[in-house]
């Protein structure tokens, strides 16, 4: 079966990835979780008492496009699937009528497993060089103990979660393996007059 969404329940597992020292939830994809971490990350330029930026919507989900495809690179993968779904906008909850964040869940998958454990490794030794800064990195707490990394933007307000998911001696097979990435923007500021109720 192609996923179409990167939340399984036989796996036990909930996607989080943290922007803030909060939990998010993540609507777009119906999983959540909680994580926390220091803030120094720009990412959390909205709990360090900064404004959020002014930015169109369609902007926004551009720019997280631009993180997914940076972040598609590093993994090196050009024979594996991607799932299409592209970036949801969800509302912030210190004013969800004019302050919004972009969520963009997707996996890689198709592959052999020595696949996509050579394109997480790639992705974990390539982020440092184009400015993210890994605050996490090793097995979660899921059944599967997946192997997962956080990782902060430091030029830019995002984050990116990657979990592998691929057999191992806690779940046994794994039937689909894949990795799976969430890219989580901090909160923009909807220009004035935008009714963001028609865009989540």
């Amino acid at each position: 079966m192609i996923p179409r969404s990167p939340c399984r329940r036989s796996r036990g597992n909930r996607l989080g990835i943290a922007v803030a020292v909060t939990a998010l939830s993540l609507i777009g994809t119906g999983c959540s979780n909680t994580m926390d971490h220091p803030a120094d990350a720009a990412a959390t330029h909205e709990m360090t008492g900064a404004k959020p930026t002014v930015l169109d919507v369609d902007k926004a989900r551009e720019k997280a496009k631009a993180v997914s495809s940076q972040i598609y690179d590093l993994i090196d993968i050009a024979s594996a699937k991607v799932t299409e779904p592209g970036p949801s906008i969800v509302p912030c909850d210190q004013d969800p009528e004019h302050l919004y964040k972009t969520e963009h869940p997707w996996s890689v998958y198709g592959v052999p497993e020595d696949e996509l454990k050579a394109g997480f490794q790639r992705l974990r030794d390539g982020l440092p060089g184009k400015g993210w800064k890994t605050w996490r990195y090793g097995p979660n707490k899921s059944r599967a103990k997946a192997l997962e990394l956080t990782s902060d933007s430091t030029t830019e307000p995002f984050s990116v979660d990657a979990q592998l998911w691929v057999s191992s001696p806690t779940v046994g097979h794994e039937k689909e393996p894949m990795i799976v990435i969430t890219i989580v923007s901090g909160c923009w500021r909807a220009p004035k007059g935008t009714d963001l109720s028609t865009q989540y």
